[in-house]
């Protein structure tokens, strides 16, 4: 799954279990297709489907679960907190992974146009890959709901995208769209159903209408009650958590629960959330409360602590963070996953990757391990309690490139099969010449990046290594002279000198065929700045090493 497209089918279906497995037998049984979470709310009568796959894949699984769903579903018997006009109400396609943002518009096109054309439903275009701008938001699609349809398609200006203006009452209307990761996160209350969405209205950027909106950018949220758990919740959709992020609404939420005299009483995500939501609620509690917490692990159990995302049932991250459960591209292609014995047996092969550039990320990535290892010899002890404050501040960045590297032993394999690839493609006919061309362009300039972005992290470590050379705990004084041993190797040697050589000619060679000669250059310029700087720092770190007593 070298590309890969998240599809998030939102089904009015969330008690009949028989519905809810037979629409998730729909997916599962569709080639190329993934599912990856189930998330049926029996309040809000309604199911959150994630599945991935390719783009082809998905918009198949997504048209297999619609079948179900019509076979199954009738909307005339629908009740639920949810707002909701359709059996399937909405379904959205999100880029994951090497698939932009248009493509999944043109996923959501052709499976509209298909849903319409089988099914003979309404269907309508929202998010990204809306037509007018009326219809870009759910809600402003969807308002009315189900029971305002019958009246609203006879409307001009509710004229389907796809399908007939005509009301199908057992199955209402679908929304289609394409969108960043949508983050469906609730906070749980004591209180009143009204209470909640008072705050809700409050915090969510609509507010109560265009002369008081709320004050969170990219936030949607109404407040209802679970009379299943007995308490009432802040249902929130952050449609972008890099502007609003997870932790803003928790607090914001907690704030004005506050300011009613309310208790908040945890959390509760509902379907999967990207990893990086998580991280960014760790960085913050960290920094508010001052906390030294390196390991991802403990990161995600940080925050799962401070928004109580266990609250309502357990939180198992490898089940609810998408990073943790699809897989990176299959075990001829996933280094790092490897044992070691096995990745050394497989760079010894009679195979061109992995190569010096592959090695040298993990040479790079075990260096920056070595300069953390010391800083952690270093800290928490008490014949060492001076040189804490500096320790927090110099080990995080050594911490952060060990990850980076890592993902570059893949990144380097990758890009030299995307190389290969592009050297395959048909040259019979000016246009198949010109495709290759620029395909092989592209690959050679994968080919330079992920070594130069090697080299890169690298430069970024010298003035913490530097200073670390001069405060650590000499017992690490060898590990500290290996680390810079290693990122002179690996950053200059093996990964500028070697793994930059081939695909920098070879994009010199195709300088007549149009190849870009300007980047030529300044990356040329760049290779000779990094490899001065590298002699330079990795010098004068080893001589504040030797130069220090015991």
């Amino acid at each position: 799954m070298s590309r890969l497209v998240e599809c998030v089918p939102n089904f009015s279906e969330g008690n009949n279990q028989e519905v809810i497995d037979a629409i998730s037998q729909a997916v599962v049984q569709t080639p190329g297709c993934v599912l990856l979470d189930v998330d049926a709310g029996p309040s809000t009568n309604r199911t959150v489907y994630t599945f991935v796959g390719r783009p082809e894949d998905v918009v198949e699984g997504a048209l297999n679960a619609a079948r179900a769903a019509f076979r199954l579903i009738d909307m005339r018997r629908h009740k639920g907190e949810h707002p909701r006009m359709g059996a399937l109400d909405v379904c959205p396609f999100i880029p994951v992974r090497g698939v932009s943002m248009h493509e999944c518009v043109l996923c959501a096109q052709a499976f509209g146009q298909r849903l319409a054309e089988e099914l003979g439903v309404p269907v309508y275009l929202y998010g990204e890959a809306a037509q007018t701008a009326s219809r870009r938001t759910l809600p402003a699609i969807r308002a009315g709901e189900y029971e305002a349809l019958p009246e609203k398609l006879k409307q001009a200006e509710w004229t389907p995208d796809f399908g007939p203006s005509s009301f199908i009452a057992s199955w209402g209307a679908t929304a289609t769209g394409a969108r960043k990761f949508l983050i469906a996160f609730n906070i749980n209350l004591l209180s009143t159903k009204e209470q909640a969405h008072r705050i809700a209205l409050n915090l969510r950027e609509q507010g109560r209408g265009a002369d008081q909106p709320g004050r969170l950018k990219k936030v949607q949220g109404i407040g209802w009650y679970l009379d299943e758990k007995n308490l009432a919740q802040v249902s929130t959709n952050l449609l972008d958590f890099e502007v609003t992020a997870l932790h803003t609404v928790y607090e914001e939420t907690c704030r004005e629960a506050k300011e009613l005299s309310l208790p908040v009483v945890g959390s509760q995500l509902v379907g999967l959330v990207p990893l990086q939501a998580l991280l960014d609620a760790a960085a913050f509690y960290c920094e508010r409360e001052n906390l030294f917490v390196l390991e991802e692990e403990q990161r995600i159990r940080l925050v799962v602590n401070r928004l109580g995302l266990d609250s309502l049932s357990p939180f198992n991250p490898k089940e609810r963070i998408i990073e943790y459960l699809v897989d990176e591209g299959g075990p001829e292609q996933n280094l790092v996953d490897k044992p070691l014995r096995a990745f050394v047996r497989e760079v010894g092969a009679r195979s061109a990757a992995p190569g010096g550039g592959s090695v040298a990320a993990a040479s790079a990535a075990m260096g920056a391990s070595l300069a953390c290892m010391a800083g952690l010899m270093s800290y928490g002890k008490r014949q060492f309690e001076h040189l804490d404050a500096a320790m927090r501040r110099l080990i995080p960045p050594f911490h952060a490139a060990a990850a980076q590297l890592t993902a570059l032993v893949d990144g380097d394999a990758q890009a030299f099969a995307a190389c290969l690839e592009a050297m395959k493609l048909p040259r019979s006919t000016p246009e198949e010449k010109d495709r290759r061309s620029a395909a092989l362009q592209e690959g050679l300039r994968r080919a330079v990046a992920v070594p130069l972005a090697l080299a890169e992290t690298v430069a970024t470590l010298w003035p913490a290594l530097q200073e670390l050379a001069l405060c650590v705990n000499l017992a690490c004084r060898s590990d500290l002279q290996v680390h810079g041993g290693a990122c002179w190797a690996a950053a200059v040697w093996t990964v500028v000198g070697q793994g930059l050589s081939q695909p920098f000619m070879g994009i010199c060679r195709a300088r007549a065929r149009g190849a870009d000669w300007p980047h030529v250059c300044q990356t040329r310029q760049r290779i000779t700045s990094l490899l001065q700087e590298a002699k330079t720092q990795v010098a004068l770190v080893l001589d504040r090493l030797e130069e220090r007593q015991e």
